[in-house]
């Protein structure tokens, strides 16, 4: 929020000789983020000047409108002759007030204006928009300085426009909505500095009147729980706004648009109170404040027509037929809280103005905000929360400013429906904030500080123990507050909210910086070191790790073509997603690490080869809402119960993708393109680190979604399935938009047993026996099996079985192939003789025989 310090010094009296480094201080010792705080005087260097537009003549023959304005800069220029000036703006006309930079100043940035010339004409300095002066982000046209304006051509234009002033730019946290105003910042000065603050938000204002000054119907008080209105009637609708009004909303980064809507955002900057204007001759009937129906659209002040939801309040003009709801329920003319719509907006002949000040639900106005992606100034507000008791005070304020610059007169009817609940009460020990913090907090001083904010404190009787092992059963250990939070702060919700605010405005310099000793550990689980081994395997084989987001969309589960009845369809849904369009948390790793292969492919990656480990989520089947545990307390072994049985359950599982080459082309010859075998040994590498013994591994071929029906294979610990690789099925690949042959493995870490105390290894120092076999066997019988059967039939001396060629051809026969392996005999005690190695190998071969059929080749 951007705000300059002669506003703040209308409510809180700030020194006159404060430093700048000082105030910034004073705020960020008060947890306010101070993005900057700039002197607007030290900004631009040379002659800034008020300006009096002559004559302008309309360039033609270019791309874009240019326009030559000769400008009346008085006795600035040192001739008293008009300045030629080429501008693009389009915005002023003849007799317009501006503000001009001669030839030789330097605006915001070291931007250098001089003489020179351009589009065929000489133009000797600029005529300003906000965005070139540094006090806002408006660049759509210069800044036209308001008729009343008592500055002459020639005049310095910093006091003009505010250049003169400090500018604070402060970053405001989510839990402190409050201080989104010159009403909250000025507080917060007046905690920091000790100086007097005069509350805008409490001056007297009139209550609700018998006869509502319009008729409204609020049918949702739990999205509206107060809404309030009053009327001015016969306004001039010409009547500009004030210079100084336009100056501050200027610096806060606002456009002035029209009296009565400049007016809404002045008292919305000052209060914190957000408002609307409608034009009272555009609204048919009473106002009704609802919720939307669905397939209900409005079109909204920037132009935009939204398709409405049902969760979105709006506002409704009861006087106009809504085919939606048989004619009854009125029309949309307002996103409640966000922003309005066109039908009832202030037009320039605007006479009779409506001011709508209300109170909505934080929590449906930031779910609206997100879901229109429409970011009001309004809609920050109200999702950080606004004080309750001050529309009637908004009201008053922004009447009187109509009525003071634009005429008419105000109804003596005010509107006031006022459901808001009185707020919860939070009971706190006197001696929490010195229990939880190790500073020394005396009562008087908690009191005079929780009171210092707006808190209402009543001091009741001592409080008991709050564990039987504190100091005794039911045993009295100090006297307990009563504290009651003013309206402004809804963030003040528990005993360790109250504990913050001690702390922030008694100091947090005086909070000793002590680190506790770390007690010693045990080290690395056996979890933890089997994801490390994992990891650093697939790492060692030219794997790169990444790490990518759980969130998922909704029909990630249609693009991986998962059956309906598929487990990994049902996905935790999460209640404020970062993005509506991936509110689901994963099932399976597949789905975001995809993802990120498709985002480097589309940066020209083509040879990836990507690995995560990282946990999916499983709901529980029939979990229901956790239960709701304050912070005031331990929650109880059956709440923690309670809650662990809402948790889904959160295996850890490895995934790896690979597409492209593994082995690239070059002079050497033809490359490899990774393939369905790559991802199978990948997740053998996995479950080799992981400690499983080989003999326990199987992999057999099988279906399963989202791999190719005829490439893939299931990974097996002790007959338990664990995981599943192979090739991407192509309706897959085609519906991510990834390249064909795409391949990958996910296993679940969690389902592999511990790894068991391995042994160490005896190396033999005898020579081995080295003995190849081809084996012919029907073309279903996997290869995998025939290595087993040959491990099982060679006995001890086997060392090692390595698959090194499979063949097919006329001469072995139709549905035939060669399955050609290399055995390694050897003896830990002995050199084997020929006789002992062949004999292994026959016993081997037999065996394969045996459960296969299997004849050697050539044999």
């Amino acid at each position: 929020m951007r705000v300059s310090v002669s506003w703040l010094r209308e409510y809180v009296d700030l020194p006159a000789d404060l430093p700048v480094g000082e105030l910034e201080r004073a705020l960020v010792d008060l947890g306010i983020e101070v993005e900057s705080i700039v002197d607007m005087s030290a900004t631009i260097t040379g002659q800034l000047v008020v300006g009096e537009v002559l004559e302008i003549e309309e360039l033609t023959g270019f791309k874009k409108p240019i326009r030559f304005c000769r400008v009346d800069v008085g006795a600035a220029n040192g001739t008293g002759e008009p300045q030629e000036i080429v501008c693009g703006a389009r915005n002023f006309a003849p007799g317009d007030r501006v503000v001009v930079i001669l030839p030789g100043g330097v605006l915001p940035g070291g931007f250098a204006i001089g003489a020179r010339k351009t589009y065929g004409r000489n133009s000797n300095g600029m005529i300003c928009s906000a965005k070139e002066l540094g006090l806002g982000d408006d660049h759509a046209g210069i800044i036209v300085l308001p008729p009343d304006t008592p500055a002459k051509p020639g005049d310095d234009a910093r006091p003009v426009v505010g250049l003169d002033d400090i500018v604070v730019d402060a970053e405001i946290t989510p839990d402190r909505g409050y201080a989104m105003s010159v009403r909250g910042l000025a507080r917060e000065l007046s905690h920091a500095l000790a100086v007097p603050f005069r509350d805008p938000g409490r001056v007297p204002a009139p209550a609700g009147t018998a006869a509502p000054a319009y008729p409204v119907e609020v049918r949702d008080t739990l999205g509206c729980d107060r809404f309030a209105a009053r009327m001015v009637r016969g306004i001039d609708p010409a009547a500009p706004t004030p210079s100084w009004m336009q100056q501050r909303l200027t610096v806060a980064g606002i456009r002035s648009i029209s009296l009565p809507v400049d007016i809404t955002n002045y008292v919305m900057l000052e209060l914190g109170q957000p408002m609307h204007a409608f034009d009272a001759d555009r609204i048919a009937g009473p106002l009704v404040v609802r919720r939307a129906e669905p397939g209900e659209k409005l079109t909204t002040l920037d132009g935009v027509t939204r398709a409405l939801a049902p969760e979105d309040m709006v506002i409704c003009d009861a006087g106009l037929t809504n085919p939606l709801a048989g004619g009854g329920d009125g029309v949309p003319i307002s996103l409640a809280a966000v922003m309005g719509g066109e039908t009832s907006e202030v037009l320039p002949g605007t006479v009779n103005v409506l001011f709508e000040a209300a109170h909505w639900d934080p929590a449906m106005v930031g779910r609206t905000a997100r879901r229109h992606k429409l970011f009001s100034e309004a809609a920050k507000r109200w999702e950080r929360g606004v004080d309750p008791a001050l529309p009637l005070v908004a009201l008053e304020r922004a009447v009187r400013l109509l009525t003071e610059h634009a005429g008419g007169a105000a109804g003596d009817e005010v509107l006031d429906i006022d459901h808001v609940r009185p707020g919860t009460p939070v009971t706190m020990p006197v001696d929490l904030p010195s229990r939880r913090v190790g500073v020394d907090y005396p009562p008087a001083r908690v009191v005079a500080l929780l009171e210092q904010i707006g808190c209402t404190v009543a001091r009741g009787a001592d409080r008991l123990a709050e564990d039987p092992g504190e100091v005794g059963v039911a045993a009295a250990v100090g006297e307990a507050l009563t504290v009651t939070p003013p309206t402004w702060r809804p963030d003040l919700t528990d005993p360790a909210d109250l504990v913050e605010e001690v702390v922030r405005l008694d100091g947090y310099e005086k909070v000793p910086s002590l680190l506790p000793t770390a007690p010693p550990g045990r080290g690395l689980t056996w979890q933890q070191r089997r994801a490390r081994a994992v990891s650093r395997s697939l790492a060692e084989r030219g794997y790169v790790e990444v790490l990518a987001h759980p969130f998922v969309a909704a029909d990630l589960a249609d693009q991986l073509g998962l059956p309906a009845d598929d487990s990994r369809r049902q996905a935790v849904r999460l209640a404020n997603p970062l993005s509506e369009e991936e509110p689901l948390l994963r099932t399976t790793l597949l789905g975001p690490l995809l993802g990120i292969v498709k985002r480097n492919l589309g940066r020209g990656l083509r040879d990836l080869a990507l690995y995560e480990i990282g946990t999916v989520f499983q709901p529980r089947p029939g979990a229901g809402r956790p239960p709701a545990m304050g912070v005031d307390r331990r929650p109880t072994d059956a709440e923690f119960a309670a809650a662990d049985a809402v948790v889904p359950h959160q295996p850890r599982h490895v995934a790896v993708v690979l597409t492209g080459d593994v082995e690239p082309a070059g002079w050497w010859g033809a490359g490899r393109p990774a393939g369905w075998a790559d991802a199978i040994e990948a997740g053998r590498a996995v479950l080799a680190a992981a400690g499983v013994p080989d003999g326990r591994i199987e992999v057999r071929a099988t279906g399963y979604a989202p791999w190719h029906p005829g490439r893939c294979a299931e990974l097996l610990v002790d007959g338990s399935v664990v995981g599943h690789a192979g090739e991407l099925h192509p309706a897959v690949v085609a519906a991510l938009e990834l390249p064909r042959r795409t391949s990958a493995m996910e296993l679940d870490l969690d389902a592999l047993p511990a790894a068991p105390v391995a042994p160490a290894p005896m190396v033999s120092g005898f020579p081995p026996a080295l003995i190849d076999v081809a084996l012919v066997v029907d073309d279903s019988v996997p290869a995998q099996e025939v290595r087993q059967a040959l491990t099982d039939g060679a006995g001890e001396l086997l060392e090692s079985v390595r698959l090194f060629d499979v063949y097919a051809s006329e001469q072995l026969g139709a549905g035939r192939k060669s399955l050609a392996y290399k055995l390694t005999f050897r003896a830990p005690d002995r050199t084997l003789t020929v006789e002992e190695a062949v004999a292994a190998r026959d016993a081997a071969v037999a065996r394969a025989a045996e459960r296969f059929g299997a004849t050697l080749r050539g044999a």
